[in-house]
């Protein structure tokens, strides 16, 4: 909840971010006495250097167990080509 009508506020609508349609930036009051057209081109920089959420730990941890999985399947079939070859 914000408290207080004194803030200003800088709405961002060009986010260039698939999860988010806009960014609000509340200007510290100290730098309120910025021009409008200063604070405006920060707040776009900052909000377009601002990169999408990281993946999750469990997506992550998701996608090494499946790649440890696969590179265990792709072993054991290797094996056993060779011990095939090797019992003819």
């Amino acid at each position: 909840m914000i408290k207080g009508v004194n803030h200003r506020v800088i709405e961002v609508m060009e986010s260039d971010c698939e999860y988010f349609e806009r960014v609000l930036f509340f200007v510290k009051p100290e730098y309120s006495a910025l021009s409008e057209g200063t604070l405006r081109d920060r707040a776009r920089a900052v909000a377009k250097n601002s990169s999408a959420p990281p993946p999750s730990k469990v997506l992550q941890a998701r996608l090494a167990t499946v790649g440890a999985l696969l590179a265990s399947a792709g072993l054991g079939a290797a094996i056993a080509a060779v011990l095939g070859l090797a019992l003819r």
